[in-house]
């Protein structure tokens, strides 16, 4: 499979691992709503890598987004004609959230079952106040956080690791099309560098390879540093593609 094929096939599985709680459809463009949670949940995706209509769909974009009371963002993958960039920035758009997109066969990751990491069904108060305590949101943030996890419509799994009876390294992953995408991994800020969240992602990869995925993937901030070791220590080393957003000026 060619690196192009699997990037869009990687951006369907994490459309899927990331619901958003509200979307319009327009021709080849995804638009996504899901409030304050994070930008991916509230931007406009290009379906297929020709975006030679851009012109005409960013103002019907605009006045969707304006009807929904939230700035436009477009969320622009290096997978598709560089055009749009280009014309986004010159109607003002600014950059921003440069995020790489990562991947690696699941037969060579050092996935294996930790029995001391739950594996839940479903996203039990413990796991939810753990993890929306962790990112910082508040109640808001956590309503609409609780709405996107619990839209998840395929295969998941949500893992918890405690240390000293408390909550220590959380983390999703969802099943789509034979790949297993990671989701939500973080770590309590007393508890990092202990190897937590490695062993949270590695049961999670044992849980995909035992259900029949093959691969695995994930988004990261380009910037962020740690995750990047992380990942990259675990095999998940394969650099797929990048995107960035563009947010409308008057946002």
């Amino acid at each position: 499979m060619t690196r192009r094929k699997l990037g869009w096939r990687v951006e369907e599985t994490c459309f899927n691992a990331f619901p958003s709680l509200k979307q319009v459809l327009l021709g080849d463009w995804l638009l996504r709503f899901s409030k304050g949670v994070s930008r991916r949940g509230n931007s406009v995706n290009p379906l297929r890598p020709a975006c030679s209509d851009a012109p005409e769909v960013i103002p019907l974009c605009e006045s969707i987004y304006q009807a929904q009371r939230q700035p436009t963002i477009f969320r622009v993958p290096s997978l598709v004609d560089p055009a749009l960039d280009r014309e986004l920035a010159a109607r003002g758009y600014t950059a921003e959230g440069e995020t790489c997109v990562l991947y690696g066969d699941l037969a060579r990751l050092q996935g294996a079952a930790d029995p001391q990491v739950q594996l839940l069904t479903a996203p039990i108060p413990e796991w939810l106040g753990a993890m929306v305590t962790l990112q910082g949101y508040g109640p808001a943030q956590r309503e609409v956080y609780e709405r996107v996890v619990g839209a998840i419509a395929v295969p998941v799994r949500f893992a918890l690791l405690e240390s000293d009876g408390a909550p220590a390294a959380l983390a999703f992953g969802a099943l789509h099309d034979g790949l297993l995408c990671y989701e939500s991994v973080i770590t309590a800020p007393a508890q990092r560098r202990r190897g937590l969240s490695r062993r949270v992602i590695a049961t999670l990869a044992a849980w995909a390879r035992d259900s029949g995925a093959t691969g695995a993937c994930l988004q990261v901030q380009s910037d962020n540093t740690p995750a990047r070791v992380l990942y990259d220590a675990f095999g998940l080393t394969r650099e797929l593609h990048r995107y960035h957003y563009r947010r409308e000026p008057s946002a």
